[in-house]
């Protein structure tokens, strides 16, 4: 019962001088608190949260979800290839395919995917 106390010691002892030498050694100052505060959307948070949000990031966000979805359609698609028959296969996917290209065209043509603000 001794040695286990006097190990538990020494491990509380070694444990606490190896995190006092990592706070002597870090870089991290109290001048980095801008860090630390939270952002989200670009917005201050101290500031007034009735700012017009930015339609831009809404429409890059909706373009992301909406292939974000694709991808997970298409995986499936991609697995089922050899346990369907091929024509019924062709023909979902091609019809997917171009409803996608169709999609993206629009997107094109709108000008949501142009960056410049």
């Amino acid at each position: 019962m001794l040695i286990l106390t006097i190990f538990s010691l020494i491990n509380l002892l070694i444990s606490n001088i190896f995190i006092m030498l990592s706070f002597m050694i870090s870089k991290k100052s109290t001048m980095d608190r801008e860090k630390c505060s939270p952002f989200e959307c670009g917005f201050d948070p101290k500031t007034l949260s009735r700012i017009p949000f930015s339609l831009h990031f809404f429409l890059i966000t909706v373009i992301f979800l909406i292939f974000d979805i694709e991808i997970a359609l298409i995986l499936p698609m991609i697995i089922s290839f050899k346990s369907v028959n091929f024509i019924i296969w062709w023909k979902i996917s091609s019809f997917f395919m171009i409803m996608l290209l169709i999609g993206l065209y629009h997107e094109w043509n709108q000008n949501m995917l142009n960056w410049t603000m």
